[in-house]
């Protein structure tokens, strides 16, 4: 009898230890990239036309701390396959890969730095103002980098974009058909990634 009470006893404390703990250190849980339900694209100008590629294999992680009504990232990071990146013209693709010079540099890569804000919207969406590490053909910048975050049961959505130069990290516009057309040094990101 003396045995079954310690027992209870000790489960009950153990209960209540545990508690405590969830609800004063809260849940982390993971998301990873859902590659077919992600879409990243790249859009661009050139003497020519406008024109986009798309990501066809990225990937990544999110973690979220579930601490109170508003959840903080404690870790967010993207790769992108550098030859993944896809225009439907074979001799755009060329171009692009050897100005990204994937030979040697096969991935772009984001990190997460620093959360600066986070905003509840209402209905599980939060606007997002963070800094990370952005890595293009062996360069790394620091970017500020916006988006909104969606939160179901299941996923963790994640859209934005950011405009930068390619001249920022250390590549040169490329250009075809002996150097009349030039493509704009300016480019934008889209992503709407979905994290599950």
């Amino acid at each position: 009898m003396k045995t079954e009470n310690h027992q209870l006893k000790v489960s009950q404390i153990l209960i209540i230890l545990f508690t405590f703990l969830c609800t004063s250190v809260g849940f982390s849980q993971t998301y990873s990239v859902n590659n077919e339900a992600s879409k990243l694209s790249v859009f661009g100008t050139s003497s020519l036309h406008d024109w986009e590629v798309v990501a066809e294999e990225q990937s990544g992680k999110i973690i979220l701390e579930n601490t109170g009504e508003t959840p903080s990232i404690s870790s967010l990071n993207f790769k992108v396959i550098a030859e993944s990146l896809e225009s439907g013209k074979s001799g755009m693709n060329k171009n692009t890969y050897k100005a990204l010079n994937t030979d040697k540099y096969k991935t772009i890569d984001f990190k997460l730095t620093k959360v600066n804000a986070i905003t509840a919207n209402g209905n599980g969406v939060y606007n997002v103002k963070s800094t990370g590490n952005l890595t293009i053909a062996g360069t790394t910048n620091s970017i500020p980098l916006n988006f909104t975050l969606t939160l179901t049961d299941n996923n963790a959505k994640l859209k934005g974009s950011y405009t930068f130069k390619m001249t920022q990290f250390k590549i040169d516009p490329p250009t075809a058909m002996f150097g009349t057309i030039t493509t704009g040094d300016e480019l934008k990101i889209d992503f709407n990634t979905v994290l599950q």
